[in-house]
């Protein structure tokens, strides 16, 4: 089809596959509408004019398995100055795809079976037993438009407009010139508009569009987590349920004899799975200090793990006050101790000056119970949780930030 626009002098040839009722010069914005001798004569000029649309008249993009032209685009806008711009699409088999964006944010939406109409103050729609929330209803006027279009274009009358969210879902309900038409939509990221439409440029993204998917969900973040830690509980529990708790040394050692000098202990074999090796160490420290040094000897390999404790206790009486510091009791471990044959170098050392303390009792024990790490692990993610829960609430405030209709603060 070919029409001619007498304002700009532009003739603009598009074949389409519908009846054209109106048609709108891409060039000027002059209003044509078909008399009834089925001549196009014009009737106004839209005024509020935007030029730099991401598509045009004529584009060919491939989109839902087939080749689509763009054969008409509308600009809106809502009280006070929400603004979006939807385009019509039409492909060989004279289907009919609408696109939309809103500040980069793409809709891709479809004309689906009528629904009743609406009743007053209705806050939630229902639709193949999904519950859509209201997000907007408000009334609408085009500001702009271009192209060919299978219906007439109101001039000085509102669009109704009614929009249901169940994100990335919309179901958009129009009323226009007495008729209404409702929509179903998905959102559509821009990257799959840039592939349907390569030589253009899609414009910045910014804010959150009302049905943009959220990169998390809350409830299967949850599931996920509590099935991760249940197979965590498991498994911690059968590689350990078999497993005994071993006491590889245990002795009072005499700093009369061995103060500074190495104590060799007796071989001992550990079974199992990995497991932490605990040591107890007291001393009769009494304002002074004693030191434990511990080194692990695997003789299958040759390994060796050191370890090494200070044991400190000092007391006083200073303004007025009796204070005291430090223990004469420690415990440390050397953590993932594998199975093997190992024995112990035992190195005790105390203060020279310290004449009073005569011993140091140690005790060495494998696979001592602990839960500290399966904890630290189920803490971990709980404390995930709510940090997604937080960002995933402050995406929502966004999202309905500007509907009438919001249920965030």
């Amino acid at each position: 089809m070919k029409i001619p626009c007498y304002d700009c002098n532009t003739e603009t040839e598009l074949e389409v596959g519908f009846e054209v009722i109106n048609f709108v010069c891409p060039k000027c914005q002059s209003l044509y509408a078909i008399d009834k001798e089925g001549k196009f004569r014009r009737r106004s000029k839209y005024r509020n004019v935007l030029r730099d649309y991401p598509l045009e008249i004529g584009d060919v993009g491939f989109l839902k398995g087939s080749e689509y032209k763009v054969t008409g685009l509308l600009r809106k806008n809502v009280h006070p100055n929400y603004t979006w711009t939807e385009f019509i699409l039409q492909n060989d088999a004279k289907e009919f795809l609408y696109l939309s964006v809103s500040n980069g944010h793409w809709m891709m939406l479809t004309e689906m079976e009528s629904i009743k109409e609406l009743k007053k103050g209705i806050k939630v729609l229902k639709h193949d037993d999904v519950d859509y929330d209201l997000f907007e209803h408000s009334d609408a006027e085009i500001i702009d438009a271009q192209g060919f279009f299978d219906f007439e274009l109101p001039q000085n009358k509102l669009i109704h407009l009614a929009e249901f969210i169940n994100p990335p879902n919309i179901i958009s309900v129009e009323k226009m010139n007495n008729v209404q038409t409702a929509y179903y939509g998905e959102y559509v990221s821009k990257s799959v508009i840039q592939k349907a439409f390569p030589k253009r440029t899609m414009p910045y993204q910014s804010g959150v569009n009302m049905i943009q998917p959220s990169r998390f969900d809350l409830r299967n973040t949850a599931i996920i987590f509590c099935l991760f830690a249940l197979l965590i509980i498991m498994a911690n529990w059968y590689i350990y349920k078999d497993q005994v708790e071993q006491n590889v040394f245990n002795s009072a050692i005499k700093f009369s004899e061995f103060d500074n000098k190495e104590i060799t202990s007796p071989s001992f074999v550990l079974n199992g799975a990995s497991a932490p090796m605990t040591i107890k160490v007291s001393t009769g420290v009494n304002n002074s200090w004693a030191n434990l040094n511990v080194a692990l000897i695997n003789e299958d390999n040759g390994d060796e793990i050191y370890a090494n404790k200070d044991i400190e206790y000092y007391y006083g009486y200073s303004d007025g006050e009796s204070w005291t510091e430090g223990s004469q009791s420690e415990k440390f471990n050397i953590c993932g101790v594998k199975a093997g044959k190992y024995h112990l170098l035992i190195t005790p050392m105390k203060a020279p000056e310290d004449a009073n303390n005569s011993e140091m009792n140690v005790n060495v024990v494998w696979n001592q119970p602990s839960n500290r790490n399966l904890w630290l692990v189920i803490i971990g993610m709980v404390v995930i949780y709510f940090v997604i829960r937080y960002f995933k609430n402050q995406f929502e405030k966004q999202r309905w930030s500007d509907s009438s209709y919001s249920t965030y603060e």
